[in-house]
């Protein structure tokens, strides 16, 4: 580690007086997993790491050979602005590691990182992702009770949440997070607030960051934050949106003043590949039972691969708010949700992007009109796929895509297929209060 920012770490930790600092990382799913030190312990930290059991985090080591070291990034150090003042606590992602000091080849902020040097191989300095997170507001955890039942850009007394949206704005501000702009969506109860895009591993890192605030500012005012994808039955998911584009130093890669929609072959190459791979990435995406709950049609949620430009039912969409600039041209894949984890999220799909450019993928034309109205024949004829139904349908996809295992690395693959399976089979096994009402009166 560079010797002026370990000293930067501990200067900051000294004048802030941080008494504990938490080291933040993440499983297989894209669960947070955190540990404390105390400020005595951080130089120890800082130079060699900290040991933890990999055997109890899910999709990392076999028992035998579980010991781990979580080795904290000096970049990351933030202090947490719910933490008293006299003794602030503080956070720092970590790169976890193997005992012979080797990167692990199943922590997901590595398999990111190993996407990034592919495409920096490739002439890429930069892949910039915006992601929009949306997420609902309970009473509590053991029910959907909603807080208000507002609509899409709502301002009024039905909005009960605009004090905690503005506060969890303010904390994330503290934290150096840079936010957009935040609104009521279209479900009852359900929010967003968006994050200006950044370089992808910092905007990783920025999600982690940015769900556990909402939950915990949600937490101190007595109410629960839910990311689950799909929690209301008639109502919209939450999706999280994800804005793409790969920049040459300055020079945007995906902009060709010239062409009819801004967009240069590298973009178009980077688009027919998440649009050829999205079938085999889904269960990076839409990771849970659930996340197919939310992919059907009519709730906003795009099922249909193709693209378009404005229109909203595609997989695909490359928005036309400032057409002609430069700096504002990019993609938006509107088919990932909130519960993905994040890492694995950019990875597969920079990976998917980057085998569109290197192998020549063609982009379709557009298709603007509603896929939504067109019967599944006029589909069919078209030649337009479908997501994966459900999980077990994923999974199916997954097991034989060879750029999953290349994005993933063969360890975590595995691993991550075994996972989802299991829950798969758990919850084919449920009988659902939909069956009981259904099928009990008449069978």
């Amino acid at each position: 580690m560079d010797i002026q920012a370990k000293q930067d770490i501990l200067r900051q930790a000294g004048e802030a007086n941080v008494k504990f600092v938490r080291m933040w990382f993440t499983d297989i799913i894209g669960t947070l997993k955190s540990f404390s030190l105390t400020v005595g312990e951080l130089e120890d930290a800082l130079d060699g790491g900290m040991g933890f059991d990999g055997s109890s985090i899910t999709g990392y080591q076999d028992i035998e050979e579980s010991d781990m070291i979580a080795l904290p990034d000096p970049s990351t150090f933030k202090i947490f602005p719910w933490s008293p003042k006299e003794t602030p606590v503080a956070r720092m992602f970590c790169d976890v590691q193997t005992t012979d000091g080797d990167p692990y080849v199943g922590d997901p902020r590595y398999i990111l990182k190993r996407a990034l040097e592919r495409a920096n191989e490739m002439g890429f300095d930069r892949f910039n992702c915006g992601p929009e997170l949306e997420y609902f507001y309970f009473k509590d955890s053991q029910s959907t009770e909603p807080l208000d039942y507002g609509g899409y850009f709502d301002l009024t007394t039905l909005d009960a949440a605009t004090s905690l949206r503005r506060e969890t704005i303010f904390a994330l501000q503290d934290m150096g997070i840079q936010v957009e702009y935040s609104h009521h969506e279209v479900a009852h109860s359900q929010h967003e607030i968006d994050l200006r895009f950044d370089e992808a591993l910092t905007m990783a890192d920025k999600v982690m960051t940015y769900r556990t605030v909402v939950k915990e500012i949600a937490t101190r005012h007595g109410v629960y934050a839910t990311f689950m994808p799909k929690p209301l039955q008639n109502q919209n998911g939450s999706g999280m949106h994800t804005h793409q584009s790969l920049f040459q130093g300055d020079k945007n890669a995906f902009f060709d003043a010239d062409d009819q929609y801004y967009l240069s072959d590298t973009a178009k190459s980077f688009i027919a590949g998440q649009l050829r791979h999205a079938r085999e990435l889904s269960i990076i995406f839409a990771q849970t039972v659930n996340s197919y709950k939310r992919l059907v049609p009519g709730y906003e949620a795009p099922v249909y691969i193709a693209w378009s430009r404005r229109n909203r039912s595609a997989l695909v969409r490359v928005p036309g708010f400032h057409p002609g600039n430069e700096k504002a041209t990019r993609m938006e894949l509107r088919c990932p949700d909130p519960a993905a984890n994040i890492y694995l999220c950019f990875a597969a799909l920079l990976h998917a992007g980057l085998e569109g450019i290197e192998k020549g993928y063609e982009l379709p034309e557009p298709m603007e009109r509603n896929l939504y109205n067109l019967s599944h024949d006029e589909r069919q004829k078209m030649g337009i796929e479908s997501l994966p139904a459900d999980l077990g349908e994923a999974i199916r996809e997954a097991e034989n895509s060879e750029l999953l295992q290349k994005a993933l690395g063969e360890h975590t693959f595995t691993r991550l297929l075994n996972v989802k399976r299991e829950e798969w089979d758990e919850y084919r096994m449920q009988v659902t209060p939909y069956e009981i009402q259904k099928y009990l009166p008449v069978l």
